[in-house]
């Protein structure tokens, strides 16, 4: 586990940013029942938590997009950790609605995005990737390059891995659901076997038998 992953996810158990309920999933409007629950927007609350965010994603990007012209944000959570990443990179920011805007100038990119300029996009979270892959479409029509799309948390679903690799877009998190669980396990958040009810999940969310 890297350093960066352990410390987002020590900040994400220690913030209630997530909790982990194997006993008494939650429901998903999908209806999948999952025994993990993440607010990310609560991060923006821990002035210490959100640095260790921003200051790691913006590590990741020059590390490895050091092309990077121009942060998005995707409305609305991932919006103030693109606005932080942006300053620390002293690139411009943009943000992306999930659809345009029904009055005005009906914009559903708001801040300057040039032809040809090479994005890298930041939401909270990926579960499937659904609504991050919608606004990296947007911005490609407007003819933005997207690098990579980063989150803080991953759930690490193969849903997401296959539709990114459809979309031919790189993507990367701070953090993701294995090692989250390991961290809380470490430190005694969950016993053994919630924590094997919680891999059993992660292995068949559709099919996933809180009581197994």
């Amino acid at each position: 586990m890297s350093e960066i992953a352990a410390t987002i996810a020590t900040d994400l158990l220690a913030i209630q940013a997530v909790t982990l309920r194997p006993n008494a999933p939650f429901t998903w409007a999908s209806g999948i029942k999952s025994p993990i629950y993440t607010d990310n927007r609560l991060t923006i609350s821990y002035p210490e938590v959100w640095q260790h965010i921003a200051s790691g994603i913006a590590a990741i990007i020059k590390r490895d997009y050091p092309e990077t012209e121009v942060i998005a944000g995707v409305a609305t959570a991932g919006i103030p950790h693109a606005a932080w990443v942006a300053a620390e990179l002293h690139l411009p920011l943009i943000y992306v609605r999930s659809k345009p805007k029904d009055h005005g100038a009906g914009r559903q990119i708001e801040g300057v995005l040039k032809p040809g300029e090479k994005v890298v996009m930041l939401d909270d979270l990926i579960s499937t990737g659904g609504s991050v892959l919608q606004a990296a479409e947007a911005v490609q029509a407007a003819g933005g390059l997207i690098q990579a799309v980063g989150s803080i948390f991953s759930y690490g679903l193969d849903a997401a891995t296959r539709n990114f690799a459809a979309a031919k877009l790189p993507l990367f998190s701070l953090s993701n659901y294995s090692e989250l669980i390991k961290v809380a396990r470490d430190a005694d958040y969950i016993n053994d076997d919630e924590l094997a009810s919680l891999h059993a999940w992660r292995q068949d969310p559709e099919h996933w038998d809180a009581q197994a």
